[in-house]
């Protein structure tokens, strides 16, 4: 092989991997330890007490059975307990310092062998700068990625080998393999530790996600359903405008050309938009927008074509609702005007879903609907009365109170629902048939009870 070639294939991927190491352990970056949800500052007071520990196990090992000054063995001990306190907020700069605390005793501790002042002394590793180094690779583990753990455990472990192995000292206690195995287990455990805390963290943000995931497609399809039934009213008003202009000529003695013509544009005009709204229809009804046959709605067992309910039919709603074991009182107040098409509809859904709610949600409680007709709009009011006995929380609890203010808000109007003191819920709306600013007032008064 040439020298291109094993440069190309043996170097290169070395200096890649050393900048990589370089990236993961030659930074200053703070990653403090966040406070434990249980145990507050519990974790950071231990490591203190641990690293208070570390400097006296240190300096007393180093002093009493390594020949060490009291001078170097107290620096030596105070940088390896600094370094435990050090790695709560820096850790990967204190791995560092951890490293070179012990590199610097192991090299005075191996003087002192040469010169038979440590017989017998644990060595490269002593045993308070063991444990130390050990708190240290926990808390690198548990806050840095686990590659750059594994880069701060081989870098340990080879210092390791090179001081013990390669160097060599006179009538040691070898800690060497001890040590690589504790610093192996304690780096798995804290990248193990790590990836469950952010496996957790990620489940929580999916959650959330798929929470407002849900609320979103619920209210789309809540949309989806309103579009389709304006649609509805919408096509009807068209045709209406289609046939009129058809009928205006014949109810004209002599109708000019003129007249003719703007009234044939106007049917024209009509029967394009009857088209456009049964296409979008068409594409709005179908889960599929190629499907042909349109089945019956699932939810009122209607077809998907059949006239849109109106106020007229409350009483058969109210029916259907006692029916189902529901009492439902009904309080009607002003004089019953036509009403336009989309008021009709909106203010006969939220009755029918108030009422549907109340019989999922308040077992055992009675009902009241209250209608109130004033000149510009119409006030709807249904409440209920305290439940006697609880019921099991329904997952789709708040989309049917979503629709209903999608409904209000579409129209102008405005929703509002809530508890009531007696312990009961009430739903509120308001819905205007007359621009806003219109002056409001009841119709002549004329009650009803149903």
């Amino acid at each position: 092989m040439t020298e291109t070639g094993i440069r190309r294939v043996v170097v290169g991927p070395l200096l890649r991997w050393l900048r990589v190491v370089r990236d993961d352990l030659c930074t200053l970056r703070p990653d403090p330890l966040p406070p434990s949800v249980w145990l507050r500052w519990l974790p950071h007071g231990v490591m203190c007490l641990v690293g208070f520990g570390v400097t006296l196990g240190v300096v007393a090992q180093l002093t009493d059975n390594g020949g060490v000054g009291n001078s170097l063995a107290f620096a030596i001990g105070l940088a390896e307990g600094s370094a435990v306190v050090f790695a709560l907020w820096r850790p990967v700069p204190a791995w560092w310092l951890s490293t070179a605390a012990m590199v610097v005793g192991a090299l005075e501790v191996r003087r002192q062998l040469q010169a038979g002042g440590a017989d017998g002394f644990t060595w490269p590793w002593t045993a308070g700068g063991l444990i130390g180094h050990l708190a240290v690779l926990l808390l690198l583990a548990l806050r840095v990625p686990a590659r750059a753990a594994v880069e701060a455990l081989a870098v340990t472990l080879l210092l390791t080998y090179l001081v013990e192995g390669v160097l060599g000292a006179d009538d040691f206690q070898p800690t060497g393999i001890l040590a690589a195995i504790l610093f192996t287990v304690v780096v798995v455990l804290g990248a193990a530790l790590r990836g469950r805390r952010e496996a957790r963290a990620e489940l929580g943000r999916q959650t959330t996600l798929t929470a407002e995931e849900r609320s979103r497609r619920t209210l789309l399809e809540e949309r989806s359903r309103i579009a389709r039934e304006l649609h509805d009213v919408v096509a009807h008003h068209m045709s209406v405008i289609s046939i009129q202009a058809q009928v205006a000529p014949h109810l004209v003695e002599n109708p000019s050309e003129e007249l003719r013509e703007n009234l044939d544009g106007i049917r024209q005009n009509a029967l394009e938009a009857l088209t456009e709204l049964r296409r979008v229809l068409g594409v709005l009804r179908a889960e599929h927008p190629d499907t042909v046959h349109e089945p019956s709605d699932p939810a009122t067992g209607t077809a998907p074509h059949a006239p849109q309910p109106t106020l007229d039919r409350l009483d058969a709603l109210v029916e259907n609702i006692r029916a189902a074991g529901l009492s439902v009182h009904v309080d009607i107040q002003g004089v019953r005007r036509p009403l336009p098409s989309g008021v009709e509809l909106s203010a006969y859904r939220i009755v029918q879903e108030a009422l549907s709610n109340v019989l999922r949600h308040a077992p055992g409680a009675t009902a009241s609907v209250g209608l109130v007709h004033y000149r510009h709009g119409v006030d709807v009011r249904i409440g209920n009365t305290r439940p006697t006995h609880s019921v099991a929380a329904s997952p789709g609890a708040g989309h049917g109170l979503l629709g209903m203010r999608e409904r209000a808000a579409m129209l102008g109007g405005t929703l509002r629902a809530g508890p009531r003191p007696d312990g009961g819920y009430e739903v509120a709306a308001y819905l205007p048939t007359a621009p806003p600013g219109a002056p409001d007032q009841v119709t002549d008064s004329k009650d009803g009870t149903a």
